[in-house]
């Protein structure tokens, strides 16, 4: 059993302090080791108990949650909680885990911290219950970093992802969003099994597929390879997706 994953809550808002509070006693793998209204009240127990993650609000009158960030040191993983969301692309800036808008949902808050628990332990799978809380909320956007703004992308509009260098290409039914981002961190962005690697340059939308011959995916008068170092997971994904 691994262990679970330190907690700190700051927000001056109180309701949503406790509402915190309930989803963190929740979750099987997360233990809350304080609550404070302000980062100015938590910074010495910050340094004392040196915590594995952060929810941290943003608006807070004493000192704001952003400018808090290059502070701490060591720095915990951090998720953003706020009613605000044009502090977004400055959040991607010091790399956040997560940016919750509230009012927040459980199903919301899980998938973030289900994403960093499985992140950090990767062969280790938590309750079945909880992961089917998740599941039944069906994700239908991605929040994705393009040059200077922050892209708002319909899952259900992606074609295929292309890797360019050091850049990924969206191809969408509407539009081609170019990121500076991995295939591994658009994957944790992106619903389980939906978009599998079929090559180190190529990922595809399995509904959006029109057929596959001689090892050569069809999506929309496109042609993209299937390569051997993928084909096996790939084929695998196919057939499951036929249960």
């Amino acid at each position: 059993m691994r262990k679970k994953l330190s907690c700190y809550i700051i927000d001056d808002e109180h309701l949503a302090q406790r509402i915190l509070e309930k989803y963190v006693a929740k979750v099987s793998f997360l233990e809350l080791k304080g609550s404070f209204e302000s980062p100015l009240d938590a910074v010495d127990r910050m340094d004392e108990d040196k915590p594995d993650l952060l929810f941290l609000d943003i608006n807070m009158p004493d000192l704001d949650g952003l400018s808090f960030i290059p502070m701490l040191n060591p720095k915990p993983m951090i998720i953003l909680t706020t009613a605000y969301d044009q502090y977004a692309l400055k959040a991607f800036d010091l790399e956040v885990k997560d940016y919750l808008l509230k009012p927040i949902s459980f199903e919301r808050f899980y998938k973030g911290v289900l994403r960093i628990y499985q992140e950090l332990n990767p062969q280790h799978q938590p309750e079945q219950i909880e992961a089917t809380a998740t599941q039944k909320s069906e994700q239908e956007y991605v929040f994705i970093k393009a040059g200077t703004r922050i892209q708002k992308v319909a899952i259900r509009d992606i074609l295929f992802v292309e890797g360019m260098k050091d850049y990924l290409r969206i191809h969408t039914n509407k539009e081609k969003v170019m990121t500076l981002m991995s295939f591994a961190k658009l994957q944790e962005l992106l619903p389980d099994k939906k978009f599998p690697r079929v090559h180190k340059s190529f990922m595809v939308a399995i509904d959006k597929i029109d057929h596959i011959e001689k090892n050569r995916i069809n999506i929309a008068d496109q042609i993209i390879p299937i390569s051997s170092t993928y084909a096996d997971a790939f084929y695998k994904v196919l057939r499951d997706s036929k249960d």
